[in-house]
C-alpha cells in the first residue's frame, strides 16, 4: 500500500473516529440543554404566577374571579409567531393552583379540580419547603409525551398557603431539539468533509515531496544530471540536503578514482615517450638526431599538458548539476572574438570564412561555457580544413530549437567513426600532421550542451562536414 493512502487512511480513521465522537457527544447534550433552559424558564413564570395569586388565595375568591375565563382563553389563543424559521400556532402552558393540602383550586385545563395533587413531586417537595419539580408521561408507553411541571410556593408573610404550577410539553420543545440536530448533523459532516479534503491535500503534497525526492535519487543513481527539488525548510529540505551531500560525496569519490585511472592510462604513453628520448639524449648522438628526440619530449610534454587541461574542463563540467551564472549575450560578438583569437592560424591557413549569425541574436547562456564550447569546435574544425578551405558560422531554426551551425569543407568523417565522436579519449587523425588530439573536445561540447537543455549534432554534408549546436528556441531573444 502506498505511502499517501496510509497517512490518509489513518487520517482518514483519526477525524472519522473524533467527529463522531464528538458529534454524538454534543447530540446527546441537546435534549437535555434545551429542557434545562426551558426548565429555568417555568421556575421564573411559577414565581411569577405565585406572587399574582397570592391575595386571591388568601381571600379565597380564586374560583370566583376571573383568572379561570382568562386561563381558557389563554389557552385558546393562537400565536402565530415564527421562532427563528419555526411556526407557533398553539400556547401549551398548563397552570394550576393547589391549597396548603395540594387539593386543586384552579386548573387551566379543567381536568383535575379539586382533585389531590400532593402525592406529586411538585406539589409535595414544595409544600415541605423544596424546590418542586417532575417530569411524568402522559402516555406511559411514549417516552415522548413527557411534561415538565415546575412549582412555586404562594407565601402570606413567609407562610405558605398554596402552590402554583406551570406544566409544558416536551413535545413541544422537539421540533427545536430536531433542528438543533440536524444543523450540527450538517455541520459535522461539513467538517468531517472539510478534514478529509485537508487530510487528502497533505497526503498529496507529502507523497508528492517525496517522489520527487525519490526521482531525484533515481536519476542520480542512473547517472542522469538533474537539479536537486527545492524544499522550503523543514524536515524534506533537510532530507533532500543530506541526500545531496551523500551524492557529492559518493560521486566525488567515484569521479576521483575514475578520473585518476584515465589518466594514469592516458599519461603512459607520453611518459613512455620522454623516458626513451631521455635515455637515448644520455648517449651520443648526431645533433639532427638529438634535435628531433628533444622535439619529441617538447611535444609530449605540451600533449601531457593540455591532457590535463582539459580533462580539468572536462571534470568541470561533468560535476555541475546545472547553469550557474546565465545571461543574455551576443551570439555573433562571441562568435567573431572566438575567430579574432585564431586570426593568425586562419590567415596562414588562407581559409575562407564566413560569419552568418545575425548581429541582434541574442543568447540566454552561460557565457564562459558556451565561449569554450564553440572555441573547441572552431579547433576541430580548423584541425580538419585544408589550407584554402572555407568555415562558415550561420543560425538555423527549427519548430522548437535553434542551432548555432559550424560548417567546415574538408574530409567526410568515416562511417565508423561519426558515432564515436563524442566518445570521451576517442580521436581521428589529423589531416596535416597525422597526430591524434585528446580526444575530450567534442565530449566537453556534449556536456556543455546537456547543461543548457541542447544537443550535439554532426554530420557529413557535401564537400565537408556541418556540427549544430541544438539549443531550446526560448534561449534565443
Amino acid at each position: 500500500m502506498r505511502l499517501g493512502i496510509r497517512i490518509f487512511l489513518v487520517y482518514f480513521l483519526f477525524v472519522g473516529l473524533t467527529a463522531y465522537f464528538v458529534l454524538n457527544t454534543v447530540r446527546e447534550q441537546v435534549r437535555p440543554a434545551v429542557r434545562q433552559s426551558t426548565e429555568e424558564t417555568l421556575v421564573d413564570t411559577a414565581n411569577l404566577l405565585a406572587e399574582i395569586l397570592r391575595d386571591q388565595v388568601k381571600a379565597g375568591t380564586l374560583g370566583q374571579s376571573a383568572l379561570p375565563q382568562l386561563l381558557t382563553a389563554y389557552g385558546q389563543r393562537r400565536p402565530n409567531a415564527q421562532i427563528w424559521g419555526l411556526a407557533k400556532n398553539e400556547v401549551n402552558h398548563r397552570i394550576y393552583v393547589t391549597d396548603a393540602k395540594g387539593i386543586v383550586l384552579l386548573d387551566s385545563s379543567g381536568e383535575a379540580l379539586g382533585q389531590d395533587y400532593s402525592r406529586w413531586n411538585d406539589v409535595y417537595l414544595t409544600l415541605r419547603g423544596q424546590y418542586g419539580a417532575r417530569s411524568t408521561r402522559s402516555d406511559p408507553n411514549d417516552p415522548d409525551s413527557s411534561v415538565m411541571h415546575v412549582a412555586a410556593p404562594i407565601l402570606d408573610n413567609g407562610t405558605l398557603i398554596g402552590v402554583v404550577t406551570v406544566a409544558k410539553p416536551n413535545r413541544s420543545l422537539q421540533p427545536y431539539v430536531d433542528r438543533s440536530e440536524q444543523h450540527l448533523v450538517t455541520l459535522g459532516i461539513g467538517l468531517i468533509v472539510l478534514g478529509l479534503l485537508v487530510g487528502a491535500a497533505l497526503s498529496w503534497w507529502l507523497t508528492r515531496s517525496l517522489r520527487r525526492l525519490t526521482r531525484y535519487a533515481q536519476a542520480v543513481s542512473a547517472g542522469e544530471r538533474v537539479a536537486l527539488p527545492h524544499y522550503r525548510g523543514g524536515e524534506l529540505a533537510q532530507l533532500a540536503d543530506a541526500v545531496e551531500r551523500m551524492r557529492t560525496q559518493l560521486e566525488g569519490k567515484a569521479y576521483v578514482e575514475r578520473y585518476v585511472h584515465t589518466l594514469t592510462h592516458e599519461l603512459k604513453s607520453p611518459l613512455a615517450a620522454i623516458r626513451g628520448a631521455s635515455e637515448l639524449l644520455q648517449g651520443p648522438m648526431p645533433d639532427e638526431q638529438r634535435q628531433r628526440f628533444t622535439h619529441n619530449i617538447e611535444s609530449e610534454s605540451a600533449r601531457m599538458q593540455q591532457l590535463i587541461e582539459r580533462l580539468l574542463d572536462l571534470a568541470q563540467v561533468e560535476q555541475r548539476q546545472g547553469l550557474e551564472d546565465q545571461q543574455q549575450v551576443a551570439l555573433a560578438e562571441m562568435v567573431d572574438a572566438l575567430l579574432l583569437a585564431r586570426g593568425a592560424r586562419i590567415e596562414s591557413a588562407g581559409l575562407l570564412v564566413r560569419q552568418q549569425v545575425p548581429a541582434t541574436a541574442r543568447l540566454y547562456c552561460e557565457p564562459f561555457l558556451m565561449r569554450q564550447a564553440i572555441g573547441n569546435l572552431l579547433e576541430n574544425a580548423l584541425d580538419f580544413t585544408p589550407p584554402g578551405g572555407r568555415l562558415v558560422f550561420e543560425l538555423e531554426h527549427d519548430a522548437q530549437r535553434v542551432a548555432l551551425s559550424l560548417y567546415n569543407q574538408g574530409e567526410a568523417i568515416p562511417d565508423y567513426a561519426l558515432g564515436r565522436l563524442c566518445e570521451r579519449f576517442y580521436s581521428l587523425p589529423r589531416p596535416g600532421t597525422g597526430r591524434k588530439s585528446t580526444g575530450l573536445g567534442l565530449n566537453f561540447v556534449e556536456e556543455v550542451m546537456q547543461l543548457h537543455g541542447g544537443s550535439l549534432e554532426i554530420a557529413n554534408v557535401e564537400d565537408g562536414v556541418r556540427v549544430r549546436l541544438w539549443l531550446p528556441a526560448n534561449r534565443l531573444d
